[in-house]
């Protein structure tokens, strides 16, 4: 496992949120997060990135404690996608993504060759090539979503983690943004994302974990653990399941 949690308690300004939390996620696998609102998927995953101490057991990034990894190594190893971000000012979409090699530079370093290459390498595995020279604030939420995974993209990290990537976006850009994270899996990379969908963790993600009121509920491959019976006790309402065991939707009840 690239990411695990063990025997994690989470919480924040002396509050637990969660307890007796064991996640793990492999190289080349998807795992999304799944519950309802306020059942601690934003601060389990401020935990998992460092940026919240564990109350109680820890975190392990490429098998060693996240605590005793140095924060420029961490963002080496893992990148952060946030749900979303408008931009003050004009930088070109190049310039956004190359942000992403401030992992890699020295101090004060103007960007290298090396680090303008990678960033022309992830704005071509997104499909945003033809917008590399256009202010970011001009560019759609869509776009500007495939943007901010680029940059992670640049940063060559082993594990992409994302806080709810379709937040806010229309129905045909959450499938692109959805499914440019799920190629990252297939390129080898570990990726973990939070979503309220069940739909999208049954379409996107290899394994899913279900988040409520701090606990694990449910924890193995989504094909499996997303059912009528899991959701219904997940979300504690009726949930409607709708077509066959290969091409399944979850409704609310």
């Amino acid at each position: 496992m690239i990411l695990e949690a063990r025997g994690l308690a989470i919480g924040h300004r002396g509050r637990r949120v969660g307890e007796d939390i064991d996640l793990g996620l492999a190289a080349g696998r998807t795992l999304a997060l799944l519950g309802p609102n306020g059942g601690g998927k934003t601060t389990l995953l401020r935990t998992l990135l460092g940026l919240l101490a564990p109350i109680a057991g820890e975190v392990r990034l490429d098998g060693r404690p996240l605590a005793a990894i140095p924060v420029g190594e961490r963002a080496r190893l893992m990148a952060y996608v946030p749900q979303s971000h408008a931009g003050t000012f004009a930088f070109t979409v190049e310039d956004v993504v190359l942000m992403g090699r401030t992992a890699h530079a020295t101090a004060f370093a103007p960007p290298s060759d090396r680090d303008r290459a990678v960033a022309r390498d992830a704005l071509d595995r997104l499909g945003l090539s033809a917008l590399a020279q256009r202010p970011y604030t001009m560019i759609s939420g869509g776009e500007r979503q495939l943007a901010l995974v680029a940059r992670a993209l640049a940063q060559e990290p082993r594990v992409v983690v994302l806080d709810e990537p379709t937040a806010s976006l229309d129905f045909g850009n959450q499938g692109r943004v959805l499914g440019r994270m799920r190629e990252l899996a297939s390129a080898g990379l570990a990726v973990l994302f939070t979503t309220h969908d069940p739909n999208q963790a049954l379409r996107y993600a290899d394994d899913v974990a279900m988040l409520r009121d701090g606990r694990v509920l449910h924890h193995g491959a989504s094909g499996e653990a997303l059912a009528r019976a899991t959701l219904e006790e997940l979300y504690g309402s009726a949930v409607l399941e709708i077509g066959t065991l290969e091409s399944r939707a979850f409704l609310p009840g």
